[in-house]
Order: structure tokens, then C-alpha cells, then sequence
């Protein structure tokens, strides 16, 4: 089978002057309705964080996190099926208007006073659903909207980081000054706005094949049993080796580093220099991911996946410093560069994925990648809370640090990286 490999795809690459505009109607409108429903999902790790830490502890705040991270991998492979059966944007207007309920719902509740712990996993649940049906098509969207995904992806991180500097620092404001009541209206409004932009997208003509729903957002399909669906979607992941290797190593990543991050450092962070600390902190990894971002609408590596495994390197100080106590400044500058390092990795792998998958498929193969790469996140959070019995949360963070320095150097993403990302 021919490898095309990431140095021919970049030498393929036109001269800047001649590519092609990136900011018409449609790019706008998709940028615009991702940026707005970034902000709201900024300021969710925070809520749960700070509000829901309060009432039920560590363990209530990993359990919420982990129902809504285990419900998104149960149901993302599906979610991946629909998007390409019945279209990408259609599915994405869905999850939102259904993210508009649960968050209004919670809303609601925290208004009133405080929610029961059932409620709080019931939406959680409720919404991490709507999430596995959302964020599938959201890779197969990018090349329907933009004639550069390389940087499209690039401005889309740029927006993520953004969210993650101003949403961590609001959530953190407004439960300080209100509660978190409103926190949650804030963020069902943001999936309002998001799902009425993505419903206003038209795709040209020549972004559907014959056949596809009109404005669909994906490369529909009718017909097929869904259990052929998923086995096709398997086939063409299980054929990519980089691409499974990348997710073994992501799944005990989310296990070791990803999952517990949050429960654990809002903890020591909040009860060392306060929420308000706690929130700024994740704002300054907001700062970093705009800078990685921007570095990565910049570079175009020839081997995209092996530069962006030697970024993750750098992800080690966010355990690390943490752990050691280290000073507000310290604190803010090591998480600044550890969201430059995962930027920067993100838009290396996000167009690594787009290039070099089938767009009939492609959602599919981004369900399977989610999949795993979030399971490792949802089995660590859940597993924060009863972990702290057995160690103090800054002897789980130190643990943290050497195993994602020993793996961030000797992954297969630059193994396989040697070759390209292809098909092996």
C-alpha cells in the first residue's frame, strides 16, 4: 500500500502568497460557533472544580468528570457513524441545542441551592452524550469549511486557547461573585449561539458528493447496518499504525496525567493560594496554547507528528510544578508552557489526521481515535478520589512527572513519525 508521507505532503504545500483566503462566510461561521462553544467548555473544569469540590470533595468532582468523560467514550463511536450517515453539522446543531438543556437544567438547580449529587452525574452524563454525538464531526468539518486545514486548524487552536485563558479566569470570578449557577446559564448560551452559526453554514457544492444531504456538513451516507459501519470505521483506524500507536500511548497518558490533573491540582491549588489562584492558573495555560498555536500557524514540519511528540516533552512541568508548591509566578509560567506544548501538538495531529483519512470515513476513524484517547482521561478521573487514599495528592503528581518525561521522548508518534503518517 502507498505512504504518503507528511515531507510530500508538505512540499506540496503552495507558496504563501498563493493560498487561497481563509476567512469567507463559511470559515467564519464555524470559527465563530467553535470559539463561543470553547469558551463555555473552558469554564466547566473550573465550575465543577470550585462548586461541585465544596459539596462532595475530591471524589464528587472526579466522579461528575468521569460520568461525563465515560459516557462521551461509550457512545463517541456512534456519534461517528451518525456523522458521516447523516451529516456533521446536523449532528453538531443536535448536541448543542441537547448541551443547552443540561446546562440550563444545572443552571436552574444551582440558582434554587444545592443541586443533589444525582442530578449533577445525570446531566453530567446527559451531556457528555450530546459531546460524543458533537465533537466526531468536528474534524470532518474542518476540510468542508476551509481550503487550508493546516491553517484552519491552527486559528481553530488559536480559539481554544483563547477560551482557556478568559473562561477558567471567568468561571472563577463569577462563582467568587455569584455562584455557579451562573456559570452554567452562561454556557448553555453559548451552545445557543453555537448551534444557530453551525445552522446557517451552506456548503458549496463541490464540499458534498452527489447525493449528500444539502448542507449537511459531511459526506452523508443512507443505507448499511450501523455494526458495518463501526467494523468499516475499525478497519481503516486499525490500518493506520501511527495513528493506534499515538492512542495507546494517549490512553495511559489520561490514566496517569490527564485524568487526574484536574480533580488533584484544583485541590492543592485552591487550598494553597485559593480558587481565584486556581482559575488563573488554567487561564495561563489558555496564554500558553495561544502561543503554541500561533507557533504551529507558523511552522510547517516536515515530520509533524515526531515535532510535536518532542513539544509534549514539556507537558511534564504542569505535574511538576504543582506538586512542588512552586510560587504563583512559577505556577503560571509552567503552566503557560505546558499548554504551548499541547497546542502545538494538537494542530500537528489534528492535520495529520484530516490529510491522510478518506473523507467518507473520516469521522468514523476520529470517533475510534477519541475513543481511546479519552477512556485513559475517564478511568484517571474517576480514579483521583480513591487514589488520594492511598497517597497524598502531591506524591500522585510527582509519580506523574517521570512517567510522562519517559514516555513523551520514546513514543511510536516518533517512531512511526520516521516514515510519515500513513497508511503502514
Amino acid at each position: 500500500m502507498t505512504t504518503q508521507t507528511h515531507a510530500d505532503t508538505a512540499k506540496a504545500d503552495p507558496p504563501t502568497a498563493a493560498r487561497p483566503p481563509l476567512w469567507d462566510r463559511r470559515f467564519t461561521l464555524y470559527f465563530t460557533a467553535r470559539a463561543v462553544s470553547l469558551v463555555g467548555d473552558a469554564m466547566m473544569p473550573v465550575a465543577a472544580a470550585l462548586a461541585v469540590g465544596p459539596l462532595y470533595g475530591i471524589s464528587g468532582v472526579g466522579t461528575v468528570l468521569g460520568v461525563w468523560t465515560g459516557t462521551f467514550v461509550l457512545l463517541v463511536l456512534f456519534g461517528g457513524v451518525f456523522a458521516d450517515r447523516f451529516g456533521a453539522r446536523r449532528m453538531m446543531v443536535g448536541a448543542d441545542l441537547v448541551r443547552v438543556l443540561s446546562q440550563g437544567v444545572l443552571a436552574a438547580a444551582f440558582f434554587a441551592g444545592p443541586p443533589p449529587f444525582w442530578l449533577l452525574v445525570t446531566m453530567a452524563a446527559l451531556a457528555g452524550a450530546a459531546v460524543a454525538m458533537f465533537l466526531p464531526g468536528v474534524n470532518g468539518m474542518v476540510p468542508l469549511v476551509a481550503r487550508d486545514p493546516h491553517r484552519a486548524n491552527a486559528t481553530l487552536k488559536a480559539a481554544d486557547a483563547l477560551a482557556h485563558l478568559t473562561g477558567p479566569a471567568l468561571a472563577g470570578l463569577l462563582i467568587t461573585l455569584t455562584n455557579a449557577g451562573t456559570v452554567y446559564a452562561i454556557d448553555a448560551g453559548t451552545f445557543l449561539l453555537s448551534a444557530l452559526c453551525l445552522a446557517l453554514i451552506r456548503l458549496a457544492p463541490a464540499a458534498r458528493p452527489t447525493g449528500a444531504p444539502a448542507g449537511s456538513g459531511s459526506p452523508a451516507r443512507s443505507g448499511g447496518s450501523l455494526r458495518r459501519d463501526l467494523r468499516q470505521g475499525w478497519r481503516e483506524f486499525r490500518a493506520r499504525t501511527w495513528m493506534w500507536a499515538v492512542i495507546l500511548i494517549w490512553m495511559g497518558y489520561g490514566v496517569l496525567f490527564y485524568g487526574p490533573l484536574v480533580p488533584l491540582s484544583s485541590a492543592l491549588i485552591g487550598a494553597r493560594l485559593g480558587p481565584d489562584a486556581y482559575g488563573l492558573a488554567v487561564s495561563f495555560l489558555g496564554v500558553g496554547t495561544v502561543l503554541g498555536g500561533l507557533l504551529a500557524l507558523r511552522l510547517r514540519p516536515a515530520r509533524p507528528l515526531a515535532a510535536g511528540a518532542m513539544a509534549m516533552v514539556l507537558c511534564t512541568v504542569l505535574p511538576l510544578c504543582v506538586a512542588l508548591g512552586a510560587g504563583l509566578p512559577l505556577l503560571l509560567a509552567g503552566h503557560a508552557l505546558g499548554g504551548a506544548a499541547l497546542a502545538f501538538w494538537s494542530v500537528m495531529w489534528a492535520t495529520s489526521v484530516q490529510t491522510h483519512t478518506p473523507p467518507e470515513v473520516l469521522n468514523r476513524v476520529t470517533a475510534y481515535e477519541q475513543a481511546g484517547s479519552v477512556s485513559g482521561i475517564a478511568l484517571g478521573q474517576m480514579l483521583a478520589g480513591p487514589a488520594t487514599a492511598l497517597a497524598s495528592p502531591e506524591r500522585l503528581l510527582m509519580a506523574e512527572f517521570p512517567r510522562s518525561a519517559r514516555h513523551a521522548g520514546t513514543t511510536p508518534k516518533q517512531r512511526s513519525a520516521r516514515n510519515g503518517a500513513g497508511h503502514e
